[in-house]
């Protein structure tokens, strides 16, 4: 018999076929979903009879019952099988609604769903999935004891069904969280809410030392009259996904852990200190000697050919679980031949990673051919072990080895899998460090050689300086200075800063101290050799620009900053011109420090724009400093604050030179600074009347005889009678050519400080040029002999004309 519904119920077909009916019978109304059912379109439906859809007799009393029935307002359903358009029959679930009017007209509306064949399953064949499904599944009555288990529960715990009804979960396995799986299990009771994927870790009766993660879900068990007669939960071992994801997160961890720094030895030790005692107890890294060597030029690499038969490699990290690592037979530092089996150069070179689930060593030859070794493992009770090759970058670079001991859990191949990832990783960042360290030593080392190794600023300056590179993290940059003799006692103070950092910067600052010696020795003025080293910054950017273009690169020489001055102890004066460089610091004799208003210049690489020099008189016993802009900067980058520290640290009179140098920079500089840092300090000294002789020079050839008879006394007085006769001759020279080529006024000058300097000055702008004259020539040999007697010899320009100059030796000086 069909059954009878509601008058609500009838009304849901969203998804199924409808039809409007008449009184008569006769379809007056026809759906896509009705065409779709049975494959008829309206047009073959509509204003026929409904009765020859039927796929069965029809009967009149049934249908005049049914008719009835949904006229007194309520409905009707049932199984009727109706006929496709291609012949089949279908059975569908046919919903009739309670009558009702179309413009006054009686109608009747028609539902129906294809009604398929289900799947009739037996108590047996529920039994067996319940039993045996790969899901453990288990009831729990109101006070939470088992009242059913299926098998997979059974063997996830270990604990046999017997024992567990009847009883609770904490009570039979505490070790799984039982306390707080059953206030899960009490929220659902009350809440009637589920609880799903509810992750744990456990362990099981038959693995106990190796934790397993489960995912646990539960729901309540609802009995007919609604009330809650327990709640079932399902289980499923998750351990897999759930070693992933710890790997996976361990692994991340580890790229923020190790390699914070490009030291090889603390990048080897962050890996052991990651390690234990999350992964490992015991962890120890050997690196090769080369790889730990100052050149650096690091280890073998893997398509090398053959390596060493025995290789010599270097403990380099080290951690355990127990204090003062008792269990290592070699300490950081010392040389070690630590090799598993096979313990052949061939599992450093392109071995895999060595595993010993269970390390016995009674079992192993090469852990009883050094007992020392064996009496460690036995009394620490190390019981596995892990090693993995060490390489990058097909360069091998030592052995890393992972140990168990108060961990009892043996490792296994997953656990090969998470030691080579962390090994991986932390060859990457040894051998960046490695790398780098090579790098920044020859880069350190090339800078230095490149700065002055001695320093002198003769009778006119006493002078001290200091000198800091960059952190390694910053690397070398291109801070320098230098201290320049010039003629006439006179001494050439330079110190420079070019941008950047690396082996172009400190390239390019030996070549800008070469060029500024070289520019020096041709007695320029402070703002016109400022021009010319302008010049050849320019010169080096366009090919450095070039070179980059060719090469692809981005890397360029784009510039410098620079200071110059020059001090000439007869007059204290010192001239000084600046390119985009901090001004020196002045400290009178009595402790007045100040910075001298000098204009700044554009930085050297611009081009276009004028330098300008500036002149001040130094009192003796003055202090002169120069530094670059890493020493003022500071941590707090503010440079006035800088400035005016720098000034505090160095108004100290009195204090020795290098005392002082070395003093200031540790005030101002006490942690390591991303940019190099150079001070030059001197004390200015002053030439007395009684080392300075200078005579005016008539214009007339029958004064040379006059003048150089006083330079001869002179010398003699000042006691360098053997100076006399080559004196005599280079007066007689140079004083010749200024009365017959030159303008004057002309001047001789006699300076005695670290050698014996003769001055001829005139106010021509003419320069002399060594000539060498044939055998049939009269003259043009005066200048060549005033170049063999005396030591140097130049010329220098100055406002009023020039001055040629030559120097001698002093004996025993």
């Amino acid at each position: 018999m069909p059954t009878t519904v509601g008058p609500h119920e009838f009304l849901d077909a969203s998804s199924d076929a409808a039809a409007v009916l008449s009184a008569e019978g006769d379809v007056i109304g026809w759906t896509r979903g009705a065409e779709a059912l049975l494959g008829r379109p309206a047009a073959a439906v509509l204003g026929r009879p409904a009765a020859r859809l039927l796929a069965m007799r029809v009967d009149p009393a049934r249908a005049a019952g049914v008719a009835e029935r949904c006229r007194s307002g309520m409905g009707w359903s049932g199984l009727v099988p109706v006929r496709h358009h291609d012949g089949r029959s279908v059975v569908v679930d046919l919903r009739v609604s309670a009558s009702f009017r179309i413009d006054g007209a009686e109608c009747f509306l028609l539902s129906a769903r294809e009604q398929r064949p289900q799947w009739a399953m037996g108590q047996s064949v529920l039994d067996g999935f319940l039993t045996r499904s790969p899901i453990g599944m288990a009831v729990m009555d109101l006070e939470l004891r088992y009242v059913w288990l299926n098998d997979t529960l059974e063997q996830f715990g270990g604990v046999p069904r017997e024992q567990r009804l009847g009883r609770r979960l904490s009570e039979l396995l505490p070790g799984l969280q039982g306390s707080t799986i059953e206030a899960l299990m009490r929220k659902v009771l009350a809440t009637r809410e589920p609880v799903t994927d509810y992750e744990y870790l456990g362990w099981s009766w038959s693995d106990p030392h190796r934790q397993r993660a489960y995912s646990t879900s539960f729901f309540p068990l609802v009995a007919p009259d609604d009330s809650v007669t327990g709640v079932c939960y399902l289980v499923s071992d998750v351990t897999e996904r759930w070693t992933a994801r710890q790997l996976l997160s361990m692994v991340n961890e580890a790229g923020t852990r190790v390699g914070t720094t490009l030291d090889v030895l603390r990048t080897a030790q962050e890996l052991a200190d990651f390690a234990v005692p999350r992964f490992a107890d015991f962890v120890i890294v050997d690196l090769l000697e080369p790889v730990l060597s100052a050149e650096g030029h690091g280890a073998w690499l893997t398509d090398a050919g053959p390596a060493p038969a025995r290789p010599v490699m270097r403990r380099a990290a080290l951690r355990t679980v127990r204090e003062g690592s008792p269990e290592a037979v070699a300490q950081v530092g010392d040389t070690v031949d630590f090799l598993p089996p096979p313990h052949g150069v061939d599992l450093l070179i392109s071995g895999d990673a060595v595993l010993i689930p269970e390390l016995d060593p009674e079992d192993h030859l090469w852990i009883t051919h050094q007992p020392e070794r064996a009496a460690r493992i036995r009394e620490f009770g190390l019981h596995s072990l892990i090693s993995v090759p060490m390489r990058a970058r097909d360069t091998t670079l030592g052995l890393t080895t992972f140990a168990r001991s108060r961990n009892p859990a043996s490792f296994q191949s997953d656990d090969v899998l998470l030691a080579q990832e962390l090994v991986a990783r932390a060859a990457l960042c040894v051998d960046n460090a490695r790398r780098y360290t090579r790098e920044h030593t020859a880069a350190v080392t090339l800078q230095r050689s490149l700065l002055p190794q001695v320093l002198t600023g003769g009778t006119a300056l006493d002078v001290a300086s200091s000198y800091l590179p960059a952190d390694a993290t910053g690397g070398v940059g291109g801070d320098w200075f230098d201290v320049i003799p010039l003629s006439g006692a006179r001494v050439g103070l330079v110190v420079g800063d070019v941008v950047g950092h690396g082996l172009a910067a400190a390239a390019s600052m030996g070549r800008l101290r070469t060029a500024v010696q070289t520019l020096a020795d041709m007695e320029m003025p402070p703002d016109e050799l400022l021009a010319h080293l302008d010049d050849l910054v320019l010169r080096l950017g366009d090919e450095g620009n070039a070179a980059a273009a060719v090469a692809g690169s981005t890397d360029t020489f784009v510039g410098a900053t620079c200071l110059y001055a020059v001090y000439d102890p007869v007059g204290r004066r010192c001239t000084m011109a600046r390119a985009g460089h901090p001004p020196p610091v002045v400290v009178t004799p009595d402790g007045h420090a100040y910075f001298p208003e000098i204009p700044a210049g554009p930085p050297l690489g611009l081009g276009g724009m004028a330098f300008e020099a500036t002149e001040i008189e130094l009192a003796e016993g003055s202090l002169f400093g120069l530094y670059t802009d890493g020493l003022i900067e500071g941590t707090d980058q503010d440079v006035e604050l800088g400035m005016a520290r720098l000034r505090a640290a160095l108004a100290s009179p009195g204090t020795d030179l290098d005392t002082l140098c070395t003093a200031a920079v540790q005030q101002l500089v006490p942690v390591p600074q991303p940019d190099d840092i150079a001070l030059l300090l001197a004390r200015t000294q002053a030439l007395g009347a009684d080392q300075v002789v200078s005579w005016d020079v008539p214009v007339d050839p029958a004064a040379v005889a006059e003048v150089r008879a006083k330079a001869v006394r002179q010398v003699a007085e000042w006691g360098y009678g053997e100076l006399a006769a080559t004196t005599e001759l280079i007066v007689s020279e140079l004083v010749t050519n200024a009365i017959r080529y030159a303008e004057p006024p002309i001047s001789l000058r006699l300076l005695r400080d670290s050698r014996l300097t003769c001055e001829v000055a005139d106010a021509s702008s003419t320069a002399p040029r060594l000539r060498h004259a044939r055998s049939t020539d009269e003259g043009g040999r005066g200048l060549f002999l005033v170049a063999q007697l005396a030591h140097r010899w130049g010329a220098r320009y100055t406002g009023a004309g020039k001055i040629i100059w030559a120097e001698q030796e002093i004996p025993g000086g």
